[in-house]
Formats: C-alpha cells, sequence, structure tokens
C-alpha cells in the first residue's frame, strides 16, 4: 500500500559514491537514520546484474518495511516484484508501465512542468519527482526547475510531489513554504562520512516549521 509519508526522505543511490563499501550496508544506515524510501539506480549495468542487486537491497527494504522502487527498468523491477518503478519523460510511457505493473505497485514519473504533472496523474502516478531544484552533481543533463515552477506544481496537482536535484543541509531552508511530500537525495546522503548522521539531519530539517 503506498501512502505519501513514504517519500518524505527519498534515497537515490549512486555507487560511485561507495569508496569499497558495500551498497546494502550504507543503505541500511541510511534507513537507521530515517530514510522512508530507496529507489535503486544504476545505469551501466546488465539486467542480469541489476536483478542481482535489487534482490539484495530489497533484503534490507523488507527487514525495515520501507519501499524498494527501480529506476527506468520495468524488466528487472518485475523480476524482483518491487514495490515500485520510477520513470522518466524519456523512458517507457507511464500508461503502459502502470498497465505492466499492475494497479497495486508504485508508479513514479519524472516531471519538470505542470503539463507532465498533469499528464503524469493521467497516466495512473502515485507521485510525481521534480527536478532538479538545484544543480547537482548526480545528473549533468538535468533540467533545472525553478523554486516557483516547483510551487505551482505541488500547489495545482492532486498527486504528492517529491522535490529532486542537488538538495543538501544547505538549501533544503529554500523548501519549506512549498507543500511537498518529501525530497529525494543521492550525494547528501551517499557521500557523507556518517550516513546514519547525515540522513537523521536531514530528516531533522524536513521537520522543522
Amino acid at each position: 500500500m503506498f501512502y505519501k509519508e513514504m517519500l518524505k526522505l527519498y534515497l537515490v543511490t549512486d555507487r560511485k559514491w561507495l569508496n569499497g563499501r558495500k551498497l546494502t550496508d550504507d543503505l541500511e544506515k541510511a534507513i537507521l537514520g530515517g530514510v522512508t524510501t530507496i529507489q535503486l539506480r544504476e545505469k551501466n549495468l546488465s539486467n542480469e546484474e541489476f536483478i542481482s542487486i535489487a534482490k539484495e537491497v530489497k533484503k534490507v527494504c523488507q527487514k525495515y518495511h520501507i519501499p524498494l522502487i527501480i529506476n527506468d527498468n520495468l524488466e528487472v523491477a518485475l523480476a524482483t516484484n518491487s514495490d515500485g518503478i520510477h520513470i522518466g519523460q524519456n523512458d517507457i510511457p507511464a500508461s503502459i508501465v502502470r498497465k505492466q505493473i499492475g494497479p497495486d505497485k508504485i508508479l513514479g514519473v519524472s516531471v519538470h512542468n505542470l503539463k507532465e504533472a498533469f499528464q503524469a496523474k493521467i497516466d495512473g502516478a502515485d507521485y510525481v519527482g521534480v527536478g532538479a531544484i538545484f544543480s547537482t552533481e548526480t545528473k549533468n543533463d538535468a533540467t533545472n526547475v525553478t523554486l516557483d515552477s516547483l510551487k505551482k506544481i505541488c500547489d495545482n496537482i492532486d498527486l504528492p510531489v517529491v522535490a529532486i536535484g542537488g538538495i543538501n543541509l544547505d538549501n533544503i531552508s529554500k523548501l519549506k513554504d512549498i507543500n511537498i511530500a518529501g525530497i529525494a537525495v543521492v550525494s547528501a546522503i551517499m557521500k557523507a562520512n556518517d550516513i546514519t548522521a547525515a540522513s537523521g539531519q536531514l530528516v531533522r530539517e524536513l521537520n522543522h516549521d
């Protein structure tokens, strides 16, 4: 079952920050710090390798009752029976993905404007990810979205909105007056020396009105 509180602190993985550590160990630390959803993002693996990693990550997510979302790969999402899938504007159309995964799995869609957000809702999305809000080193080709545009989407779409893109402790306060369901982060947690502490700090900022 999907509920928007799952989206509060949404971690997107990036193994380039591991420095020899195990991904599953870092994800467990992040969950203990307060991460509420894990999105497994792998752009350079075969499906076989992706599925193998996803199965290991799924064990950690199930241990803590945290949803596992697969990034952009329908075959991997179906093969691992993950909790859901997140797709971009250039991936398989969301309406087709919804038919493939059925009504009960979580479907997230990346959007950059209100038109795309409305279409995502029509296509069966459970939530939308909006960004990049700030400049990001994770996705060099990311389209920037202004804070005004983010607010416009939040105020006009009847779907939970997750802000993504370069969000960290230094700029998170700029989002406090916008009705987002949560934030998605990568390096703010993945490259931290103390992942549990970094996650906890972000949660405290999100809870600070």
